[in-house]
């Protein structure tokens, strides 16, 4: 009997060893043997390009023996819902007012990291040189994509002038087609960014303004919350490649360019003009923090967004 009750209480023993010794070990990330990041290239993401040209992901992750991917989702919506199911691990440069949304919704998303901002880079066109002002857009037809960094341009533009959107004719498209609109007589203005601003530009189209002192243009970097929990250390991996990068763009500056040329198929001296429009700083400042929450405020306001989160925990501490 006694034997009996001694092998039994060995077993309890055990049993309870091993529970302690699987409570305070990391389960999950031995099982890591691969991720996925996106690569999103418009509309300039010079560091992108530097990564995948110099494969920086996929060598600092094979330190770990772990295989590193590319996924090109570029629709924000997209970006949030593949790293929702666990498809992506990693979104390297998406909208701020995408993550905003997807926190709404319930999903369970942090960001790490600040991408960019560019407010210059965000511009109203027309072939109308008389419109100048927010007034003078009273009326107007007004395309490019809705719920994105130049929707928001285009209503704290309007608000400017004391108009809102029900003061304009906006039509929802995106920006090759938006600037196809404005090409053809179909649309007076146009929201552009990118390569597509940069040639509509020099095609003499005019400014009627830019993000500057509208929006921030932000863009950031994001995992999900599960995922910087369990895996902080591949975090951590992850932001030590976009550092390396940034060092490397600012160090080489000449041969990011070529990289970033060769990748878009943009003339050298296209992607000389644009570069100085972005601020690539990872570093999450209040400013940062201030313009997400000035951007929540559009989306409230216009109707995209039904309930306010909190932004300061959306960001890692």
């Amino acid at each position: 009997m006694i034997k009996k009750k001694w092998s039994a209480a060995l077993c309890v023993f055990l049993l309870a060893a091993s529970a302690i010794v699987g409570g305070c070990s990391n389960p999950l990330s031995s099982k890591v043997d691969k991720v996925s990041l996106t690569y999103v290239q418009a509309p300039l993401n010079i560091p992108s390009i530097v990564e995948k040209q110099q494969q920086s992901f996929e060598r600092k992750f094979k330190e770990k023996d772990i295989t590193a991917s590319y996924s090109t989702i570029t629709s924000g919506a997209d970006q949030t819902a593949a790293l929702a199911s666990g498809d992506i691990q990693f979104l390297n440069c998406v909208g701020g007012s995408s993550v905003l949304l997807s926190a709404a919704n319930g999903a369970d998303i942090k960001i790490v990291s600040l991408y960019s901002q560019a407010p210059k880079a965000f511009r109203l066109f027309s072939k109308d040189t008389t419109i100048k002002s927010p007034a003078d857009l009273k009326g107007k037809t007004i395309a490019g994509p809705k719920g994105t960094i130049l929707n928001e341009l285009l209503v704290a533009y309007l608000k400017q002038g004391g108009l809102s959107m029900k003061d304009v004719k906006f039509v929802n498209m995106g920006i090759p087609q938006a600037a196809a609109a404005l090409i053809n007589g179909s649309a007076d203005c146009a929201l552009l960014a990118g390569p597509m601003a940069y040639t509509m530009e020099r095609k003499g189209a005019h400014i009627v303004t830019t993000g500057e002192n509208l929006v921030s243009g932000l863009t950031v970097t994001a995992v999900s919350g599960k995922f910087y929990k369990e895996h902080k250390d591949l975090v951590d991996t992850f932001l030590a490649v976009q550092k390396e990068t940034l060092d490397f763009i600012k160090k080489n500056p000449t041969a990011a360019e070529n990289m970033t040329a060769k990748a878009t198929d943009l003339p050298l001296q296209a992607v000389k003009d644009m570069a100085p429009l972005y601020d690539f700083s990872m570093e999450i400042t209040p400013e940062a923090i201030a313009s997400l929450k000035k951007t929540q405020d559009f989306l409230v306001e216009s109707g995209m967004m039904e309930k306010k989160v909190d932004v300061d925990s959306l960001f890692v501490k």
